[in-house]
């Protein structure tokens, strides 16, 4: 199983990553650490990212996900995946694959970014909401609200994964009977 945790810089997608992963008992990927310093230079000097940074670096996370799907092994990674396009990379038609969506205010997230230490400045976070592609029914994502606590988000994706193995389960039995 593949969780991706997408939203905005400052939605608390490393916290809620790391929770949900050790709840699960599987790995983490911190999608930030797959920057090349180009790139976190630029932001920690308040330039925006473009396609062409961020398609090197969403590929690099892609074959971390090819690479877990392979060893069939379970795997949370923290992406911003701000572009349907973006997602569709690092999901397309990859089975047992979750998109976790965590949506905010900007006002709570800009707070939760000026009190954080963080490469990327608050200054950068309008140009993350304009970048932002509200993920789409057929993308199946799961939304949590980052006003709750970030263990009561992981609960809460815990909650709906465990429903959706469920129903899936009851459609296999269901097609074998």
């Amino acid at each position: 199983m593949i969780v991706l945790i997408m939203g905005v810089s400052g939605s608390g997608k490393t916290t809620v990553g790391e929770h949900l992963a050790e709840r699960l008992r599987c790995s983490f990927a911190e999608g930030d650490d797959f920057h090349p310093p180009e790139n976190v230079a630029k932001m920690r000097g308040g330039t925006p990212l473009d396609d062409s940074d961020r398609w090197p670096w969403l590929l690099l996370i892609a074959e971390q996900v090819d690479a877990y799907i392979e060893r069939k092994q379970h795997l949370v990674v923290a992406c911003s995946a701000l572009k349907a396009g973006y997602r569709e990379l690092l999901i397309g038609d990859r089975e047992n694959t979750h998109l976790v969506y965590l949506e905010g205010t900007k006002d709570l997230i800009r707070a939760r970014m000026e009190a954080r230490a963080h490469f990327m400045p608050a200054t950068l976070l309008d140009s993350q909401f304009a970048t932002l592609e509200d993920p789409s029914e057929a993308e199946r994502p799961i939304r949590v609200d980052v006003r709750h606590s970030p263990t009561d988000c992981a609960a809460l994706v815990l909650k709906e994964l465990k429903r959706r193995h469920d129903e899936r389960n009851k459609v296999i039995v269901r097609n074998q009977g």
